[in-house]
């Protein structure tokens, strides 16, 4: 089933030309989540995925790089007679910032809701649940790790067939947990399977509650501003290296690294060369570059980059982001 990140921009807190500011369309079984609006963030979905209604919107911090693209996106979404309301989650001062928006974009006919989201807090949207933690930036902020409940494990028809159960309305009501005529789950199914992980870091520095948070996780969108020979400016201001990144991610076990919210001084190239020395599975998404999320039994994730006019067919991602990058 549907489960997907569109890196909708992968810039720091200035755009270049190749790269956006931050911005991540998350796609979970027909509901769309957008995790930070940076400044033109409608323009990037209109290029990319088209500009489709989104389910929620949040945000990590209140830099204006994260934001600063809901008043436009807000007003378009009214333009297009959207009636159904639309929650903003994010930190404590969430509200400020939709006052800020109306006050800017003009009020909409639609009801946009704030919802103050804390480290701990989990709110579900469809059948994704979303898990705040506290994330180490300049004033307060928090990350947001991205779940599915635990799917029922498989049926195992020898077994349906031995205890006399016929296919139909009771082996449905085994599946769904219920015991009929002396049958339970555990006779005849497989072990619970475990749901799919995705977490998305805002701008932090390395924590213990983001290790904690990514454990295990199929996806980890790590911001990685810098590279390790500028560690100590990246403490300063609140951010991580592409060593960092890739030092949770090899210790929380996760499945692929994906760095982002990079600054206009990198390509992209050197950030995977750092990180790959301590977790291979590590990458930098271009801008609408996506990575689908199968089930666990079905595969690993993997980062798919759409065909862009103009690049040589026998060019690896890396050449191609440093042939590009030396033309800026």
């Amino acid at each position: 089933m549907d489960f997907s990140v569109v890196f909708i921009g992968t810039a720091g807190s200035v755009p270049t030309a190749r790269r956006g500011l931050p911005a991540n369309l998350i796609r979970h079984e027909g509901i769309r989540l957008l995790v930070d609006c940076g400044e033109g963030t409608q323009r990037q979905l209109v290029k990319s995925t088209g500009l489709a209604d989104l389910d929620a919107v949040f945000i990590t911090h209140f830099h204006a790089d994260h934001w600063l693209g809901l008043p436009g996106l807000l007003k378009t979404f009214d333009l297009r007679d959207r009636e159904r309301p639309l929650t903003v989650h994010g930190p404590e001062g969430i509200q400020r910032i939709l006052d800020f928006c109306v006050d800017s974009a003009g009020a909409t006919r639609y009801e946009v809701v704030a919802n103050v989201i804390t480290p701990g807090n989990v709110v579900k949207t469809g059948n994704l649940n979303v898990a705040a933690f506290e994330a180490s930036h300049r004033g307060r902020a928090v990350g947001y790790a991205m779940f599915e409940d635990d799917r029922p494990g498989r049926i195992d028809l020898e077994k349906v067939a031995a205890h006399g159960i016929q296919p139909g309305p009771d082996l449905g009501l085994i599946q769904s947990g219920e015991t009929v005529n002396g049958v339970s789950p555990a006779d005849v199914m497989g072990p619970a399977r475990q749901g799919r992980k995705i977490v998305l870091t805002g701008d932090t520095t390395p924590c213990d509650s983001l290790l904690v948070a990514s454990h295990d996780a199929d996806l980890l969108v790590h911001e990685a501003t810098f590279l390790h020979e500028d560690a100590e400016r990246a403490s300063e201001r609140g951010h991580s290296t592409a060593l960092e990144a890739a030092e949770c991610a090899r210790d929380a076990e996760v499945k692929l690294l994906a760095m982002t919210h990079l600054s206009g001084r990198y390509f992209g190239p050197e950030h995977e060369e750092e990180a790959r020395s301590v977790f291979p599975n590590s990458h930098v998404p271009r801008d609408f570059d996506f990575v689908e999320i199968p089930f666990r039994e079905s595969g690993e994730p993997t980062l798919s980059r759409p065909e862009r006019r103009g690049q040589k067919a026998t060019q690896t991602p890396s050449q191609q982001d440093a042939e590009q990058g030396a033309t800026l």
